[in-house]
């Protein structure tokens, strides 16, 4: 082993993650607010679809280059297979600080980057929810499908319009 590399104990590493993905979902609030605050609801929402877009883009390229993702240590509590065997998660940390914050109304749009992530890495096909725990429902459930033509245009442009690539979040009203 080296001597200089420190273990630290598994819990220890969970709360560091744990508190990092708390960290993550107040910024994403408070950049959210001011937004929204500064330019009206829509502009505001706009401006926060579009930046989900470029994080999107930032973290694929990260991924292409092989550098490492978010782990996902401290992030769900439980992760899974539905009966359909679509993947699920419960007890997102990013929705329980949103929802700690009574800030689902934008807590939810940072969901947007699943959908991001995955089209930046490929075009043709997005990351959607079936269901989000940011919007109100018990599970996130997740499902890959073919883009549209529209999908990949807004995405391409930075446009606001292309909230409707994740329609379960399109349809949140928190």
């Amino acid at each position: 082993m080296n001597e200089h590399r420190k273990m630290i104990p598994i819990a220890e590493a969970l709360e560091a993650a744990v508190g990092a993905r708390a960290r993550l979902a107040l910024l994403h609030i408070a950049f959210s607010k001011v937004l929204i605050d500064e330019f009206g609801e829509d502009r505001g929402k706009e401006l926060i679809t579009k930046a989900i877009i470029d994080y999107g883009h930032r973290i694929a390229e990260r991924v292409e280059k092989g550098l490492p993702d978010l782990t996902e240590l401290g992030l769900f509590e439980e992760k899974g297979k539905t009966k359909n065997g679509k993947t699920f998660v419960r007890g997102c940390t990013l929705c329980k600080v949103f929802k700690q914050q009574d800030a689902l109304d934008v807590g939810h749009m940072y969901c947007y980057v699943d959908a991001a992530k995955s089209m930046a890495l490929n075009p043709e096909e997005k990351m959607i929810h079936i269901s989000c725990e940011a919007c109100g429902d018990e599970v996130c459930i997740f499902d890959v499908v073919p883009t549209t033509e529209d999908d990949r245009k807004t995405f391409a442009s930075k446009d606001g319009s292309w909230q409707t690539v994740d329609p379960i979040l399109l349809e949140c009203k928190k």
